[in-house]
């Protein structure tokens, strides 16, 4: 998940230049080379953002993660009752993992089932907003105000109801958690 940093050329050329190991995308307006940024600085999605569903079910995105999430998003049912959004090449790799796991095993099935059939490739609008599917509005019970809530590579979108009552039960458990985390060498 990479932002997309444009350089500008005085030739016609459209296609990724590597400059010093880093990888750069090369675009023309006629002027001369100008490194804007590198591929090799991605961002995190992190933190959280109240914003509100509007009448025709859009909400907007946080303008901090817009660059990283592109102009287009899978979004697909999640874990406690949340959506989860993805960029487009995140999904893909976990997609094919999913896909990966075969057909013979009832939970492989079931949970590819929650996971790829409820996904849908939403488009970004100029304005930075997306349109919530019906079943996924309805299955994370999704109106009026709603928090996006940044998990590094991907993002959750929840209920602002849901997300209150999630978020008080990590704070009551974050203790226990970071514990068993320290067990198992991840903190």
């Amino acid at each position: 998940m990479s932002s997309v940093v444009w350089c500008r050329s005085s030739t016609n050329h459209g296609f990724p230049q590597y400059f010093c190991g880093k990888r750069y995308k090369v675009g023309y307006n006629g002027a001369q080379w100008e490194i804007v940024g590198d591929l090799s600085q991605s961002n995190m999605l992190i933190g959280h953002y109240t914003h509100e569903l509007d009448p025709k079910k859009r909400v907007t995105l946080p303008s901090k993660w817009r660059a990283d999430l592109g102009k287009k998003i899978v979004m697909t049912t999640g874990l406690d009752r949340a959506l989860y959004i993805f960029p487009i090449s995140r999904w893909e790799t976990i997609a094919e993992n999913l896909a990966s796991l075969g057909f013979a095993n009832a939970d492989s099935r079931s949970f590819n089932r929650f996971m790829l059939a409820n996904a849908y490739e939403v488009d970004i609008d100029a304005s930075g907003r997306v349109l919530i599917p019906d079943a996924l509005k309805t299955y994370a019970s999704l109106q009026g105000p709603v928090v996006f809530a940044g998990m590094h590579s991907r993002v959750e979108l929840w209920s602002e109801e849901s997300w209150k009552q999630s978020l008080a039960k990590s704070e009551q458990e974050a203790e226990a958690l970071a514990s068993k985390l320290h067990e198992v060498g991840a903190l």
